[in-house]
């Protein structure tokens, strides 16, 4: 896009309390500068959007968002500095696909960062490799934290903390500070799939069961085929914590006893496809 006379410029300002004690950031003294700074290049302000008292590194601020749904009023995002818009690197990258996928442009008024030009492009560029490299680092400090605690014996953990080792809440249980307490309703659902499938029901049966009886997912959708198998191969419904092929009992209440549990297994691995194997969980019935 070409930077014309009468763009029209979304103006976006912010201030927390910790900037305004620091650095002085006033919402006044931003908003003068910038709309100075559309009159220096005879654009005209659509819109000005401004968060007081909210941080930068989270997305949930009130102008930003209605800013971003009104993305059709305006041609060119201007901010004073970039961090008035995100201090998080992978926010911004975000943001900017969506300008980039709208046809929309951005300029940091005081770091000369413009996306219509070369430049601005190449620096927008560098910023996204910086937030890449950044978002791999913290999935390996995460696997490496997971793997740790999947590695250490039940006893040894911190029992005000949770063991769970997932992603999510799983049906059947309330998830809260990484321990998982049973669900009673959603405990009856799984139980009713346990149950149907020990007494000969496929999996297609007891989806179409289950959605005929109005009972939704977790997510509250309807239920497929893969989400009633992934719930009869889990572990985790007859006390067992399992990650990345490490198996050890958790400290949760199961809902499923082993013994039916292990009897599923072996029917599901004669039933399954191109000699997949299911792994079958030894425990007692205490």
């Amino acid at each position: 896009m070409i930077m014309e006379k009468n763009t029209r410029v979304a103006l976006y300002t912010r201030v927390s309390t910790e900037d305004q004690a620091k650095e002085g950031f006033s919402l006044t003294a931003q908003l003068e500068r910038l709309r100075s700074y559309c009159e220096a290049r005879d654009w005209t302000i659509a819109g000005e959007y401004v968060d007081d008292g909210y941080s930068g590194r989270s997305v949930k601020r009130p102008a930003y968002q209605r800013m971003m749904a009104e993305l059709d009023k305006w041609d060119v995002l201007l901010v004073m500095k970039m961090d008035r818009i995100h201090r998080n690197s992978r926010n911004f990258m975000e943001m900017m696909d969506t300008l980039r996928k709208n046809n929309k442009e951005f300029v940091s008024m005081t770091e000369s960062l413009d996306t219509s030009t070369a430049m601005g492009r190449f620096v927008v560029d560098i910023i996204q490799r910086i937030a890449q490299l950044e978002s791999e680092q913290i999935g390996e400090r995460v696997y490496y934290g997971m793997e740790q605690k999947a590695q250490t014996p039940i006893e040894h953990l911190d029992p005000d903390r949770g063991e769970y080792l997932g992603f999510g809440h799983p049906y059947g249980y309330d998830y809260s500070n990484g321990k998982l307490k049973v669900n009673p309703d959603e405990a009856r659902v799984v139980k009713k799939i346990y149950d149907m499938y020990y007494n000969g029901y496929t999996i297609p049966k007891i989806v179409s069961y289950l959605n005929k009886s109005g009972i939704p997912t977790k997510k509250g959708r309807k239920w497929a085929d893969n989400t009633v198998a992934k719930i009869l191969k889990n572990p985790l419904y007859c006390g067992y914590i399992k990650w990345n092929g490490i198996l050890k009992k958790g400290r949760h209440d199961r809902i499923i006893e082993p013994n039916q549990f292990n009897f599923i297994q072996k029917r599901l691995s004669n039933r399954a496809r191109r000699g997949k194997k299911i792994p079958i969980i030894l425990g007692d019935n205490k």
